[in-house]
């Protein structure tokens, strides 16, 4: 069994476009040189940070380190629950050294400095967990899930251009406004009222504010307050989106007319098949069944 005061640092090397690699040595080794205790694993196939992260909890590991990208983190989170819902407290802690960090945006844009810091100085705080039920089981996580216009970016991007940097991402833009789909996703929230089905550009629901890194996508979000922020554009057309685009990085586009924001319990789909979603950058085409809170089931060092 592992000590309880050391920390198990799960490593994507390949986060960042092979960045973290060249970056993560000097990385732990200041941490060890700052009294941090801790065991390196390393993940060598998409989702097996999940695997590790399990297999760590099994063996008596509390605090884990995601060494990468919002992704890495993902699977650290889909490892640890859903055993940690009915067990002891788990610690996340934070070396940036992948692509996107939008969970960490949040609190810092210091990136990888602010995350050594917390480390040895042992800040942390509670944060929330959010649950998602869909047909083929469960998964879990701190930032946010989407549908809509950014999913389908997200979706173009990791199935066409995932090697091609910052311009993929402009071109999957581009391909996806030239589509430009506005459709219902049919929901209830807190079981209120009758199914929404009016058709919107997207809908995101999130526990933190950012997501792509730098766009705030969620304002009003707070990762401890034990609710779902809920974010909603109605129908917006092509040329309202490309004028409007600047006011999603600065939060300013929940005051669009069309525009929703709400905090929520609870959110059960009526989805009649499975559509693309982006879950803490991660693609996914899943059937949504019903989104919920596990209130402070993780301490997160931010």
């Amino acid at each position: 069994m592992s000590d309880a005061g050391t920390f198990l640092a799960v490593v994507n090397p390949a986060a960042g476009g092979g960045r973290c690699r060249q970056l993560v040595p000097e990385a732990l080794d200041r941490l060890r040189a700052g009294g941090i205790k801790l065991d390196v694993v390393e993940t060598t196939a998409p989702g097996q940070g999940a695997h590790l992260a399990r297999d760590g909890y099994a063996r008596g590991y509390r605090k884990f380190i995601a060494v990468g990208g919002d992704g890495t983190s993902y699977e650290i989170v889909n490892g640890l629950f859903p055993q940690r819902e009915s067990d002891g407290p788990v610690t996340l802690a934070f070396l940036p050294l992948g692509t996107g960090n939008s969970f960490l945006r949040e609190f810092t844009d210091r990136g990888v400095e602010h995350a050594i810091e917390t480390l040895l100085a042992g800040r942390s705080q509670p944060c929330d967990v959010l649950r998602l039920r869909h047909t083929e089981g469960v998964l879990y996580y701190i930032n946010l899930l989407s549908m809509g216009f950014a999913a389908d970016v997200a979706t173009l991007r990791a199935r066409r251009f995932s090697g091609w940097g910052e311009l993929g991402y402009q071109l999957s833009i581009f391909i996806s406004l030239a589509r430009f789909r506005r459709r219902p996703f049919p929901l209830r929230v807190d079981g209120e009222g009758e199914v929404d089905r009016r058709p919107c550009l997207f809908l995101t629901f999130n526990n933190s504010k950012f997501t792509g890194g730098t766009m705030m996508i969620a304002p009003k979000a707070e990762v401890n307050d034990g609710l779902i922020e809920y974010v909603r554009w109605g129908p917006i057309g092509r040329l309202g989106l490309i004028r409007n685009l600047p006011t999603l990085y600065n939060g300013t586009h929940i005051h669009h007319p069309l525009a929703e924001r709400r905090a929520a319990n609870r959110i059960d789909f009526h989805l009649h098949a499975p559509v693309d979603v982006m879950v803490d950058g991660e693609v996914l085409t899943l059937q949504c069944q019903t989104l919920d809170v596990l209130p402070s089931a993780l301490r997160v060092m931010v």
